[in-house]
């Protein structure tokens, strides 16, 4: 985990990547209880008899936005930033989902500091660039810039 001491600290890295998460695996279970939460039941999810004999691979897919909710898990696994009162989830921009997840797949995030601007009162806005790995796979799951509101 990397920590910035202050906003000027979290300011001076826009550009560079700030860490690799450890890798989380999207298990059957999971996205199962994504489904129910977000009342996507879609069968290429949750029917796994039905994705053995349909899809390729023969394993279920997670949600494009199950992969997308890991984000604010991954970018607090690497960036810790001293003196937080609180953080707000801004929103996001620019998501893609470049390459399906299947069912067992891990997945782990590379975090870089996209855009950082101060923000009254007292707070910063941060826009964190991801790009969401799949263990073994030639492409990213997804790639997205998140826009976390920090205020000391």
């Amino acid at each position: 985990m990397r920590i910035f001491n202050d906003f000027n600290d979290i300011k001076s890295a826009i550009g560079t990547e700030i860490g690799v998460s450890d890798w989380i695996e999207v298990t059957q279970d999971r996205i199962n209880r994504f489904a129910d939460a977000t009342c996507d039941e879609q069968w290429i999810h949750v029917d796994q008899e039905r994705a053995k004999a349909e899809l390729p691979g023969g394993r279920t897919i997670a949600h494009g936005l199950l992969s997308l909710s890991l984000a604010p898990m991954f970018i607090r696994s690497v960036v810790g930033l001293k003196g937080l009162r609180n953080t707000l989830n801004y929103g996001a921009d620019r998501i893609r989902y470049l390459a399906p997840v299947p069912a067992g797949s891990r997945l782990r995030a590379r975090v870089t500091v996209a855009e950082a601007e101060d923000v009254p009162p007292d707070g910063l806005r941060v826009n964190y660039h991801l790009v969401i790995q799949i263990e073994g796979g030639t492409r990213p799951a997804c790639v997205a810039e998140l826009i976390a509101l920090h205020y000391r």
